[in-house]
């Protein structure tokens, strides 16, 4: 595998004088930026130095309970600084291979008396050191040894700063710096290791297990060092270290199992340094210039961010910064690996840390098609060419390996919506399409990794069974609620596309198949809460293959019932991460059908108000994002901004603890970021839903058309009494629909929205809303 390679410098965007006198932009935004926001209360979220999507991702790592992004802030102690994370994930620790540790000095000048291992070498933070910005993060240790980081695209840099005077016991200034072949789950199958003892280059490979997926990868990593005379060099296995043998290779051996991996690694010992510092670089040759790559990681994140601008109108510093660290972290994944990729050879991107698509279809790939759509046109172009050498489009993808398939084959989501929304340069969507058409059509022999399982059942049952009979490949034989309204929903965006690309057949047959979620529909179904009726009748159940219904109580799964108890395992259960309440209002292609079967709009919106009041509703999975805009469906899209107003800030706030859920590699921030926005999106479709954004005014600059698209609220109010859309224009003209399409973003253009303090008329009318399928042919 080669080297890591670096990102040029990327300069800074212009801001032109009048949105600098007026709105907040360019380099203003990082100062808005709290990359720490969420690394409590099982954020997870990585708030190490970054650049926009890039591999290299450095941070120190602790030993708490919620370090799956590296670092948390719960006041644990620091056990490594390493060079590639992933951020907001569930489940196990991920990546954080090979970390490099620094000490002062071994106490006595006894190699034996530093300390090598994971556990040992463990070491509190001071308290208040922390800094961390786009692309930056410094931390002071209990040993005061403080460590500064930034990275290029494929590149780590640190900046050791050792005190004069060690704090250890009889111990003088002489640093030593080792390398761990480990990562932050301990998973080491086997691993290699070399040190330099003329340069102390350290340098190795290992292979690990990936965190959420089968199988394993190989990495390799080149430390090298600058700004101190080496001393010695050597190795450690388990607690002792010796300066000969100059490289050491562990292999399974069937006792020391993972997580109780035998620690081993290199270590490389320095002079005392002038200045008291040491660099470590880690990644392909840059020059140890650590002011220059900071200021070069500032300024890609100016270009990142800068093309949106506010003009905040009296909004507070609180929520600018949610709004600012949301959009922030909802371009740290996926990750740019290109060239990097040693499984097949390319001249397509690659991007890493598809983790998982079943979170990030719903917002994430929306907000980066707004903001970056060249970034976006990789990653389609990546999807498909993993789909070219691997077989399958990803549902969850990382470290080089296959992860688990949580529901549909939610790439078909993705795919169709880049697609409608003309993300166009060099993606090969004659192959996207054969890519989706098989998720379709061909049922691989694992679908808990690719594709789509019980596809026998879905074409002549039109339904997931709860007991299928599948003999034609393996998976978990659970959640037949959500993978059926999934599925309908996946073979959607499959008709969408068959459409654009004039395979009218082709549109016709999934578009019939999209509508099977009914076919789980119980018109009878009631609910109980503490054994008081809801007074809500018709939910999905779980359905047998003879075609009579079974029954999982409504609430189950969700956080009044069993909260915990429909996740991704053998004895799982017939919806996902969520309970029939919430799977019942998933049918985003034909809500109009939806709103009908559960009653009429009056009856959905009282209906849908009882599920974010009653405690039903977990907005910190991204299955409930979309339920805060269904009201739009209703003819009230008032609501929807009365509901967005309810979760930020009362879910979505700016300190440590200030998301409700895991990340999910940005998933938790993109959907605040287009909630304030105002332009909340129906993924897989070309709908954008307005509201008023929570600023005065909000612009998106186009990245391929160089065009603005404005919008602005007139009577803005920013203590929020007037959130009701009142009337609107485009461009001078009135506009009637609560919903715009992508051109808008692409073309350019200003949409005004006059704002009061109650609902009105605008938007409600049955022609003003949201395309369903069962309407499209008469308001589009």
């Amino acid at each position: 595998m080669p080297y890591w390679t670096s990102l040029s410098q990327a300069g800074l965007l212009l801001i032109s004088q009048s949105q600098q006198s007026h709105a907040q932009s360019g380099a203003d935004i990082l100062a808005f930026v709290d990359p720490l926001i969420g690394t409590l209360n099982g954020g997870h979220v990585f708030p190490g130095a970054s650049l926009p999507f890039s591999m290299a991702k450095a941070v120190a790592d602790t030993n708490g309970d919620g370090y799956q992004g590296g670092f948390a802030s719960d006041g644990s102690n620091i056990t490594g600084f390493s060079h590639m994370h992933d951020s907001g994930t569930g489940g196990s620790p991920s990546l954080g291979n090979f970390p490099l540790f620094p000490q002062s000095g071994c106490p006595d000048d006894i190699l034996d008396n530093c300390l090598f291992t994971k556990v040992d070498r463990a070491t509190p933070r001071i308290n208040g050191t922390v800094e961390a910005h786009p692309g930056y993060f410094a931390i002071e240790m209990a040993s005061k040894v403080r460590t500064e980081m930034t990275v290029s695209n494929h590149t780590a840099l640190y900046r050791f700063t050792f005190p004069e005077q060690p704090s250890e016991r009889n111990t003088t200034l002489s640093p030593l710096i080792l390398a761990d072949l480990t990562d932050l789950p301990d998973s080491r199958i086997n691993g290699s290791i070399s040190v330099d003892e003329s340069t102390g280059r350290i340098s190795g490979s290992g292979s690990f297990s990936p965190s959420f997926g089968i199988g394993s990868y190989t990495a390799y990593f080149c430390a090298d060092f600058s700004g101190a005379k080496v001393r010695d060099t050597g190795v450690f296995m388990n607690n002792r270290a010796g300066t000969e043998p100059k490289n050491l290779t562990v292999t399974a051996d069937g006792i020391n199992l993972s997580p109780e991996i035998l620690p081993a690694g290199a270590w490389t010992r320095f002079h005392a340094p002038e200045g008291c510092e040491i660099l470590a670089r880690v990644g392909r040759f840059r020059p140890f210039d650590f002011d220059a790559t900071h200021t070069a990681a500032q300024n890609a994140w100016v270009d990142s961010l800068g093309v949106v601008s506010v003009k905040p109108g009296g909004v507070n510093d609180s929520l600018k910064t949610i709004f600012w660290s949301g959009l922030y972290r909802a371009s740290l994944s996926p990750q740019d690996y290109t060239g990097e990729n040693p499984l097949w050879n390319s001249t397509e991107p690659y991007y890493d840390s598809f983790y998982c698509i079943w979170d990030s279809f719903r917002s994430i790939h929306s907000l980066i098609t707004l903001v970056d759509p060249v970034s976006q046109a990789r990653m389609v172009r990546s999807l498909i060419d993993i789909y070219r050498h691997e077989g399958w489009l990803p549902d969850c993808r990382m470290s080089l390996c296959k992860g688990f398939t949580q529901g549909g084959s939610n790439a078909d989501v993705v795919l169709a919506e880049s697609y409608l929304k003309g993300i166009t340069d060099g993606i090969d969507w004659s192959t996207a399409y054969m890519a989706v058409v098989q998720d379709a059509e061909v049922e691989p022999s694992n679908w808990a990794v690719d594709g789509r399982g019980g596809l026998t059942s879905w074409k002549n049952l039109h339904y997931i069974p709860a007991d299928d009979f599948d003999p034609f490949g393996v998976g978990p034989f659970t959640r037949s609620i959500s993978r059926t309204v999934e599925y309908a929903y996946d073979d959607f965006c499959v008709a969408e596309m068959a459409r654009g690309l004039g395979n009218q057949a082709d549109y016709e047959k999934y578009l019939a198949r999209s509508e099977y979620w009914q076919n789980l529909y119980l018109a009878s179904q009631t609910s109980y809460i503490n054994a008081t009726n809801t007074n809500y009748t018709g939910f999905l159940q779980p359905r047998y293959l003879n075609s009579t219904f079974g029954y999982q109580d409504p609430i189950f799964c969700s956080p009044l019932l069993n909260f915990t108890s429909c996740y991704l395992n053998p004895d799982g259960h017939e919806t996902y991460e969520g309970s029939a309440w919430l799977y019942t209002f998933f049918a985003p292609h034909d809500t109009a059908t939806l709103i009908a079967l559960l009653g009429g709009p009056e009856t959905f919106v009282k209906r849908l108000d009882y599920f974010h009041t009653s405690g039903l509703l977990y907005i910190g999975d991204e299955q409930g994002f979309l339920n805060v805009f269904l009201y739009h469906y209703a003819g009230r899209p008032g609501k929807s901004a009365e509901r967005a107003h309810y979760y930020v800030p009362s879910q979505f706030n700016d300190t440590l603890a200030g998301i409700p859920g895991n990340d999910d590699s940005g998933a938790m921030g993109s959907f605040v970021a287009l909630t304030m926005m105002g332009v909340f999106p129906a993924a897989g479709q070309d709908v954008y839903f307005i509201t008023p954004p929570f600023f005065e005014e909000v612009s998106v600059k186009n990245k391929v058309t160089g065009k603005t698209a404005v919008i602005r609220n007139i009577g803005f109010d920013s203590s929020y009494q007037a959130i009701y859309i009142q009337s609107a224009t485009l461009d001078g003209a009135e506009y009637t629909k609560n919903w715009i399409g992508h051109d808008f973003f692409r073309d350019g253009g200003v949409l005004e929205l006059t704002l009061g303090k109650n609902e009105s008329a605008w938007g409600t009318r049955e022609e003003d809303l949201p395309p369903s399928t069962s309407t499209r042919g008469k308001y589009m």
